[in-house]
């Protein structure tokens, strides 16, 4: 595995083979993906990348958007000289890909979009908002222990304490100061692309958890809708970090769709 840095961009490489960009969820970073990376990378090769803000990836600069977060994943292709690449995005993550898609259309080959919100409700959208009012107040604190309750099941936060304690790890982790400001681009940026992912044309495989409180499955059927030949796929029993959970489940997912799309 190469380990790097491109400008502003923390970022690895593994695997050969077509290229598949990953890009994680809020308050997480590229190491995300670790239970899916030796699958992945035996048939493509793999980038993950720390989103700004995140991570080995420094603070962004003003104003911090989905299009930042677009622009970013651009710089870095164009540092990596990928012209044209698959893309894997989880939760914040998923709106970005799908961003840079309609941004960058001739440079996104296909979408896999986890555990990700599309046109959120009114009710939806404040239950978010709260949330960032919150970690205005108090920081990642405020929000890591619900948060963890709403990404995964009873069972696993049981099972695996190790597990959950580095992802509250990764969170707490966050600059308090930015972390309210990244938190407002994952409550609003479903809104900026609810209609514009319709003019794509690309492969899109919209994947998500049955008790996914957050990015429920009638969101994902609403998402693939808009896009012409899109999958809808909904792995029963699991909650939001069900990547985690039962990560072949997706690998599987992820590698059939691009056999089969690409």
């Amino acid at each position: 595995m190469a380990v790097t840095q491109s400008g502003e961009t923390h970022h690895t490489i593994e695997g050969s083979g077509s290229p598949l960009i990953l890009v994680h969820g809020l308050g997480m970073h590229g190491g995300m993906w670790r239970p899916l990376l030796p699958a992945l990378a035996a048939q493509h090769t793999v980038i993950t990348f720390d989103l700004a803000g995140h991570g080995q990836s420094p603070p962004p600069g003003d104003p911090i958007s989905l299009g930042s977060f677009s622009e970013q994943l651009r710089r870095l292709m164009d540092a990596l000289q990928i012209a044209r690449t698959a893309l894997a995005g989880f939760s914040l993550g998923g709106m970005v890909v799908r961003r840079f898609a309609v941004d960058y259309p001739e440079r996104a080959s296909a979408l896999i979009v986890l555990n990700s919100a599309h046109a959120r409700t009114e009710a939806e959208r404040e239950a978010v908002r709260k949330r960032v009012e919150q970690a205005k107040v108090s920081g990642p604190d405020a929000t890591i222990d619900a948060a963890i309750e709403r990404w995964f099941t009873p069972e696993f936060r049981s099972a695996h304490p190790e597990a959950i304690a580095e992802v509250r790890a990764a969170v707490l982790a966050q600059d308090r100061a930015v972390y309210p400001n990244l938190y407002r681009v994952l409550a609003e940026g479903d809104a900026e692309i609810a209609t514009s992912i319709a003019t794509l044309r690309i492969p899109l495989l919209a994947m998500t958890s049955e008790y996914d409180p957050g990015n429920t499955p009638e969101m994902s059927r609403r998402m693939a809708a808009l896009v012409p030949g899109a999958e809808v796929r909904i792995v029963p029993g699991l909650r939001h970090m069900g990547i985690w959970e039962h990560s072949q489940i997706f690998t599987d997912a992820i590698l059939d769709f691009l056999t089969r799309r690409l």
